[in-house]
């Protein structure tokens, strides 16, 4: 192919929106975390939590990686649409094998996985035959080629070996992206190179968050149809919407809304949009988290609480806060006292909300959370709208 032919694959740089063959590989992610918050429901311990958050992170990279692909090439294009469509059926078959992932079905998971990135690589070796963005494949080849051992040998491994190997194929897929992917002979992938157009990138961002918010309705929606209108049933689930809509809130208000002015103004770009990546997928975790939590509170909402049931009520609101304070400092340098209060008060109270019905717990991380949302709008009150201010 020559460079002409592979130019014209290319993304232009005046066409920075996300289109609608993103939106639509997008939707396979619905699924994914649901069946992530089931695989954790059912598992709801330490060590599930551990098994989640390897899952989490292989669903994530490769919602990031297709998210690179389709900044840099035009998806447009029938071979770029065709790549995606492929990785959205390799990503559904991931999410059928995911609940049972580190049972039978974990050659079935890392199969897919490992297939999606190699076959993605792969695809664009030949395709880019002649031009520079070809190294930076054969960069991204030769480390999922290194990754793919431990996570087939893996899924060939029973018990607590998966796990560990699995812990180490994830963290080699993180840190060669973190690291610019150095490979024998070719160096590391230039920093020009790396994701970093300010529009499609916060609109990529917001759109994955949004994905868990509507796992996190389907969730909750499903529970309460499968528990019948009960009146404390319906009152928990009232209480996870309402915590969803703050959720929501929290999170676009107002580094949300600013995020493509804040890549746009940062002296390395692609190093804050790395940035952004990581409090994105502690937001998302920490979203998660918190539809385990109602889906538990909507079933059982007078029960009995179990510790675990109060981790993942509290906790996941927490890991949320964290993460949004994380991004906020990435956006304006600083962080606000509002959510700083918010997260230490949901850590703080985990352990009183032991002795407590669940609907109780939900109320409380609610009201946590609520907090925040007003403690942002009196901040911001008599002011004037800030303008993002990335750290150097």
């Amino acid at each position: 192919m020559t460079t002409g032919r592979v130019g014209g694959l290319l993304r232009g740089p005046g066409d920075p929106r996300a289109t609608y063959l993103e939106l639509f590989f997008d939707l396979a992610f619905v699924f994914a975390l649901a069946q992530l918050s089931y695989a954790l429901l059912t598992d709801l311990s330490v060590s599930g939590a551990v098994d989640a958050l390897v899952l989490l992170l292989a669903v994530w990279w490769v919602w990031f990686t297709t998210a690179w692909i389709t900044e840099l090439f035009d998806p447009q294009r029938p071979e770029i649409q065709a790549l995606t469509i492929a990785i959205m059926i390799g990503v559904l078959v991931m999410a059928v094998a995911l609940p049972d992932a580190f049972g039978e079905q974990g050659l079935v998971f890392a199969g897919a996985y490992v297939a999606i990135h190699l076959g993605r690589e792969l695809f664009l070796v030949v395709v880019l035959r002649g031009h520079e963005l070809r190294r930076t494949t054969l960069r991204g080849l030769f480390w999922f080629g290194v990754s793919a051992l431990p996570w087939l040998a893996g899924a060939l491994a029973p018990g607590t070996a998966r796990g560990i190997l699995w812990t180490l194929a994830v963290g080699l897929d993180y840190a060669a992206y973190a690291f610019r992917h150095p490979t024998p002979g070719i160096g590391r992938t230039p920093i020009a190179q790396l994701p970093s157009v300010a529009e499609h990138l916060a609109e990529r961002y917001r759109q994955f968050f949004i994905i868990a918010l509507g796992e996190f309705i389907l969730v909750t929606g499903l529970t309460l149809r499968g528990t019948g209108f009960t009146t404390y049933g319906t009152i928990a689930f009232l209480v996870s919407i309402t915590t969803t809509v703050l959720l929501w809130r929290i999170y676009i208000y107002r580094a949300g809304e600013l995020l493509s002015a804040a890549i746009d103004a940062a002296p390395d770009r692609a190093r804050l949009a790395r940035s952004v990546s990581y409090t994105h997928l502690a937001m998302v975790a920490g979203t998660v988290f918190t539809a385990v939590g109602a889906e538990l509170v909507i079933a059982h909402p007078l029960g009995h609480s179990e510790p675990a049931w109060v981790a993942v009520l509290l906790g996941g609101p927490a890991l949320f806060l964290a993460g949004r304070a994380a991004f906020e400092y990435t956006v304006f340098a600083r962080l606000s006292r509002g959510r700083l209060i918010g997260l230490l008060a949901a850590v703080a109270l985990i352990p009183a909300m032991r002795h407590v019905p669940p609907l109780l717990s939900a109320l409380t991380a609610t009201a946590v959370l609520a907090g925040v949302a007003v403690s942002d709008v009196a901040r911001a009150r008599g002011r004037p709208p800030e303008v993002p201010s990335p750290p150097t």
